[in-house]
């Protein structure tokens, strides 16, 4: 079983975010980086850009497949995580210390339609 932390928000298309104060770190899952393999390439935003929750702001691709990165939040991007740009890999080795990108969110009540560690594990055993 892919490892599932406590107190991050999820979304079916398997990214969490980690809430602290009014910023969200986003980044995909352990199941996810599982599910596609070595990491090899992170598609992110710039930093300015505004992201929308549901909707795409990049793509994570690996040896196996790509896949489009969709936000768990709306807000603006304040930061990107640049190590990811010459070490993708990262991800593989530990999916949620390496999150993508950094979210100034703009409205929180987002975050009570993901789910919490509980339901998301349910969601990967279907």
């Amino acid at each position: 079983m892919a490892k599932v932390i406590d107190g991050l928000y999820y979304t079916e298309s398997h990214e969490f975010v980690k809430v602290e104060g009014d910023y969200g770190y986003v980044g995909i899952t352990d199941f996810a980086q599982h599910e596609l393999g070595n990491v090899v390439y992170v598609d992110m935003p710039d930093v300015d850009d505004d992201v929308t929750a549901g909707e795409e702001f990049g793509a994570v691709e690996s040896v196996k497949a790509a896949s489009d990165l969709n936000s768990p939040v709306s807000g603006t991007v304040v930061e990107v995580n640049d190590k990811l740009e010459d070490h993708p890999e990262d991800i593989n080795k530990d999916a949620f210390s390496n999150w993508i990108i950094k979210v100034k969110l703009s409205d929180k009540s987002e975050l009570d339609s993901l789910m919490d560690a509980k339901a998301y594990e349910e969601f990967c055993k279907k």
